[in-house]
C-alpha cells in the first residue's frame, strides 16, 4: 500500500505555502488526510520547504504511528492529527505564520470582521485560543494545542470560521481541499493585514453587523 498521490499533494501545498510568504524560518506546513485508509501525510521537522520532496513526507495513522518516512514529524503536525480526530469533514491543515497573523496572535486578539471581504471567507471574527496552562504544557503541547483549538470552537461551525489564530503562536487553517486549506491561511493573513491597517485608520471602528456577516458568507457560497 502507497500513498504516492496524497504525498506529492501535500508536497505541493508545503511549497505552495512558502511561495505566498505563509512560512517563517522552516516554520508553517500543510497536513492532508486520507480518511477512508486512516492516515495523514505530514512534513517532516528537518527538511526546509524548498527542499521538500514528495519521497519525504510522512505517513502516520491516527494512533501517531509512522508507516512510510523515517524522519520525525514537525510538532505542528501532531497538533494537525489531533485536530483532524475531531474536525472529521476536514481533509487538510494548515499552520501558517504570515507576519500581520502573527501580530494578531501576539497581541491576543481576534481579527474582528470589518468588512465584505472578510465576511465572504469567515462568517464572523477570526477568533483566538486562551494561553495554555502549565499543566497542559507540561502534558504535552502538541495535544494541548489542538484541545485548546477545540475548546474555543465550542458550539461554533468549523467549516464556517475554518481559521483561529493561536495565542502567542500563529494561525491554524482547513478545508476540504488542500487549495481550500490553503486559501483559508491566506485569507487569515490578508484580512490580517487590513484589519490591522482599519484601526490604525479608525480606532473605534467596529464589527459589521451579523446580518451583513450571514448575506455576505451565504451569498459567497452560492
Amino acid at each position: 500500500m502507497t500513498y504516492k498521490a496524497l504525498r506529492k499533494e501535500v508536497c505541493d501545498a508545503n511549497h505552495e505555502l512558502q511561495n505566498i510568504n505563509l512560512t517563517f524560518l522552516g516554520r508553517g506546513e500543510v497536513s492532508g488526510l486520507d480518511r477512508e485508509r486512516g492516515v495523514m501525510v505530514v512534513k517532516p521537522a528537518s527538511i526546509s520547504h524548498e527542499r521538500l520532496i514528495p519521497e519525504d513526507m510522512l505517513v502516520l495513522d491516527f494512533s501517531g504511528t509512522r508507516l512510510e518516512g523515517t524522519l520525525a514529524p514537525s510538532p505542528d503536525a501532531i497538533t494537525h492529527l489531533y485536530l483532524a480526530q475531531a474536525f472529521m469533514e476536514v481533509g487538510f491543515i494548515v499552520s501558517s505564520f504570515g507576519p500581520h497573523t502573527a501580530m494578531f496572535a501576539q497581541a491576543l486578539r481576534p481579527i474582528p470582521c470589518l468588512g465584505s471581504l472578510h465576511a465572504a471567507h469567515f462568517k464572523g471574527e477570526i477568533p483566538i485560543t486562551r494561553m495554555l496552562r502549565k499543566p497542559e504544557l507540561d502534558r504535552s503541547y502538541e495535544k494541548s494545542l489542538a484541545a485548546v483549538i477545540i475548546e474555543r470552537f465550542g458550539r461554533m461551525v468549523h467549516l464556517e470560521t475554518p481559521a483561529v489564530l493561536v495565542a502567542s503562536h500563529g494561525a491554524v487553517a482547513w478545508g476540504q481541499t488542500s487549495e481550500e486549506a490553503v486559501l483559508k491561511a491566506r485569507a487569515v493573513e490578508e484580512l490580517a493585514r487590513i484589519a490591522l491597517g482599519a484601526l490604525q485608520l479608525a480606532p473605534t471602528i467596529q464589527p459589521i453587523p451579523a446580518m451583513l456577516v450571514e448575506r455576505t458568507f451565504a451569498d459567497y457560497r452560492k
